[in-house]
């Protein structure tokens, strides 16, 4: 299970999306989960499945990993789904014991489903096709503006990149871990949420022993390094745009205004 949680992983390519500037990236993307929330109408949530299928085809990621990535949170769409099912009063569908399923409810419950899910596709689309170096440059780039205001936008950047990366590393150890106490007889599955709560920490107390492991190791390793934060650090490859980011400008903002006409219509 621990398996298929691919929040922070990286899918090396060659891409149209990989060859994209980061920063172009990280703005298109906040643009289009804003436009999910805003746009809440079937009709352009149907067009924003279609842009996100045209976009996993574009990546050349695996669709079985992009699935993946939604399996983890499987359990919380479900539920999202029955309560706005159960809960929405409208016309009435059919009854099921004391709730009551009205269509609005199904309609509504639907929509959002579709929207936690774009959500999630097209965050996880951004960590398959950017690399943590580039998402650390785009992040650094984007907050130097509020350098002024005395937002450490380095530090700041770095923290986000290695929390990110950091991510998967620590879903394996905790995975490798599980295993090693599952093989001299912890059950994790079985018994009362109390008993299962009690058994999670012969797998808490080494995971947070392996985490500050890793920081202090990671931590010696930058010192070595001569590492004093952003402060006059250059750069052997400068982020410029180039044709391809306002390619692909121009084709977001032509789909961005086709959305929103779908939306008044």
């Amino acid at each position: 299970m621990l398996n298929n949680i691919m929040i922070g992983q990286y899918f090396p390519g060659d891409s149209f999306l990989h060859r994209m500037d980061a920063r172009v990236k990280i703005c298109l993307l906040l643009v289009l989960l804003i436009e999910v929330f805003v746009f809440t109408s079937a009709p352009v949530y149907i067009g924003m499945s279609v842009v996100t299928l045209l976009l996993i085809m574009i990546s050349h990621v695996p669709v079985r990993m992009v699935l993946r990535s939604l399996k983890p949170l499987w359990w919380i769409i479900l539920f999202t789904f029955v309560l706005h099912l159960f809960s929405h009063p409208g016309r009435e569908l059919c009854r099921v014991w004391q709730f009551v399923i009205t269509q609005e409810g199904l309609e509504q419950g639907a929509l959002i489903s579709v929207r936690l899910m774009l959500l999630i596709i097209l965050s996880t689309l951004l960590t398959f096709t950017t690399s943590p170096l580039k998402l650390t440059d785009a992040l650094e780039s984007l907050l130097s503006p509020f350098k002024r205001l005395g937002l450490p936008a380095h530090e700041l950047a770095m923290m986000m990149t290695i929390a990110l990366r950091f991510i998967p590393t620590l879903i394996s150890e905790t995975d490798k871990i599980m295993k090693a106490q599952q093989s001299r007889g912890a059950d994790f599955v079985t018994g009362s949420i109390l008993s299962r709560l009690k058994n999670m920490v012969p797998i808490l107390v080494p995971l947070f022993l392996s985490a500050f492991r890793r920081a202090d190791d990671l931590a010696l390793a930058m010192e070595a390094r001569c590492y004093r934060g952003g402060e006059g650090r250059t750069r052997m490859k400068e982020m410029k745009l180039a044709r391809l980011d306002y390619v692909a400008i121009a084709i977001f903002s032509l789909v961005s205004v086709g959305l929103g006409v779908s939306y008044t219509l």
